[in-house]
């Protein structure tokens, strides 16, 4: 694993962009089968192609397909493990957002066998976007914790895994070959989304994870392990990033709390070279577990918010960057924001506009700050 060669880019985003219109009405309509699944496909790459140009047009480095073939950041890619199910949640999920606490139960994963990994499965979606692109595509999916961290160990049926030391393997193995697909395809940079790490630094969730029968201190040492087991094959030329989220949908998220409780662990015991961390607001915490971040690495400051509209001020943003640069050097940090735009069809709190907007700003930052995107 490594950096890209040259000059690391400054100027990021996660991964989603808000969906056009046409295209979330012909996915409705080719679930309603009123449009052939040949349409929608042709509405689909049109779609990334626009995101895409729309990227390089503003000087990003790095590119990704809006997520614009899934419905969900997660359940797409999951979904297609073997024998890993869609079941109704036990688990109520509270939701904050500045007006109020919302409670959801969104369904969840059920592993009910032996899971493997029986094509590739972003691989398609991948080969798309490299021919769509000028400059360095980007895959993202969600990180293995997923499949265990909202259910324990309800959520691994226990003849297929007795033992979850054996599903743990399991889960790395087919990460690892779904990532050795997507290099041999010519991927060279991917990202895992990781949000149940950000998720056992607060307190509230630390309990819930007690609740289910795990330890919420051995838990992210668990994950740790199996996402240095998910990654150790990936070739030497790739980049392996990782995305620290709180929650996202519709302005909403799940977790607070700064990264204090897994800082050491998350820097210098994950094998990852580039993090892209939440710090929008004051619900992710200071600075300070950037002192933890080893030479060789970068972190992605994420401090545009994409749950509210509101565009960041260029003093705002150089002013935090100064204030993270007193605990890792200025070189070793880049500019993002704290999420993608859209983690699923619908529910957005801006415009493509305002999107585009605060991916312009971002840019101008960046350039200002570091002398290039």
């Amino acid at each position: 694993m490594s950096l890209p060669p040259g000059a690391f880019p400054r100027a990021h985003h996660v991964g989603s962009f808000i969906r056009p219109e046409n295209l979330i009405d012909a996915r409705k309509a080719a679930e309603e089968k009123k449009i052939p699944a040949s349409e929608l496909k042709n509405i689909k790459e049109a779609a990334i192609r626009d995101v895409v140009k729309m990227q390089e047009d503003l000087g990003l480095k790095i590119v990704t397909d809006g997520e614009y073939n899934r419905g969900s950041w997660q359940r797409d890619f999951l979904l297609e493990f073997s024998n890993v199910a869609l079941v109704p949640s036990k688990i109520a999920v509270k939701f904050h957002t500045k007006e109020g606490d919302r409670e959801n139960a969104p369904p969840s994963l059920k592993v009910q066998g032996k899971i493997g990994h029986p094509h590739g499965i972003f691989v398609d979606d991948f080969k798309f976007l490299k021919s769509a692109t000028k400059v360095t595509p980007k895959v993202t999916f969600p990180s293995p914790s997923t499949l265990h961290f909202r259910g324990g160990r309800e959520a691994v049926d226990e003849k297929a895994y007795p033992d979850m030391a054996q599903f743990y393997q399991d889960v790395a193995k087919v990460f690892r070959e779904e990532i050795a697909d997507l290099a041999a395809a010519g991927c060279r940079y991917i990202q895992i989304d990781e949000v149940n790490l950000a998720y056992l630094c607060d307190p509230a969730l630390r309990a819930q994870a007690k609740s289910f029968g795990e330890d919420p201190d051995q838990l992210p040492k668990t994950y740790a392990k199996v996402l240095n087991e998910s990654v150790k094959d990936a070739p030497k030329d790739m980049t392996v990033s990782m995305h620290l989220c709180r929650g996202n949908f519709a302005g909403a998220w799940v977790a607070e709390g700064g990264y204090d409780p897994i800082a050491e662990l998350l820097f210098n015991g994950i094998n990852i070279d580039v993090y892209y961390l939440e710090y929008d607001s004051a619900r992710a915490g200071g600075f300070e577990p950037l002192r933890f971040l080893p030479k060789g690495k970068v972190a992605v400051l994420g401090l545009m918010t994409t749950k509210d509209r509101k565009l960041e001020s260029k003093d705002e943003l150089k002013r935090r960057i100064d204030e993270a640069a007193k605990f890792a050097p200025l070189e070793q940090l880049s500019l993002s924001p704290q999420c993608g735009f859209s983690s699923g069809i619908g529910g957005n709190v801006m415009t493509i506009e305002e999107e585009i907007a605060k991916l312009r700003r971002l840019v101008e930052v960046t350039k200002e700050v570091w002398g290039t995107a």
